[in-house]
């Protein structure tokens, strides 16, 4: 495991991961989670998808997606060269946390109170500042904050068989 605690049900309830565009099946799949999926969450499932290289997954969600990505996040990305302004926010479903092999909120304990995923499976925090209405050079330090956080969280994947 990628070092999170999980429920010893979660194993065998894994089931197809087509609906998560995962095609092997022991690919290691990681959620990140924030409020609207339209800053930090769509920010580390990019650099996390691209430094991955193909030998781990990410997707990200919100428990209240906006209608579009974050423009000035969108901006940040890509001078940095990854285009999400593309991407849409998606809503956090069950069926992903059950198939997620870890799940990481982005901070939105303080800001979501209840609807903060984090009590349906155990988690962990990287409690960041939200990008919304935050100027440029502001979601910058966020943007590399996620990235650094992102490397470290590649690093520690088991490498090999075991992924």
């Amino acid at each position: 495991m990628l070092g999170v605690r999980t429920s010893p049900h979660r194993e065998s309830r894994r089931g197809s991961r087509k609906d998560l565009g995962v095609h092997n099946i022991k690919m290691k799949t990681v959620l990140f989670v924030c409020v609207h999926n339209s800053g930090r969450s769509q920010m580390a499932e990019a650099f996390f998808n691209l430094l991955a290289k193909g030998e781990a997954q990410a997707i990200s969600a919100g428990t209240q997606p906006a209608e579009k990505v974050n423009p000035v996040v969108a901006e940040a990305m890509k001078e940095v060269g990854i285009d999400i302004s593309a991407n849409k926010p998606k809503m956090l479903t069950f069926d992903m946390v059950e198939k997620a092999h870890k799940m990481i909120t982005m901070g939105c304990g303080a800001e979501a109170g209840a609807v903060c995923p984090a009590g349906f499976i155990e988690t962990e925090d990287w409690a960041l500042e939200d990008p919304e209405g935050k100027p440029i050079e502001q979601v910058r330090k966020i943007r590399d904050d996620i990235k650094g956080r992102v490397i470290r969280l590649i690093a520690a994947l088991p490498s090999g068989e075991e992924r």
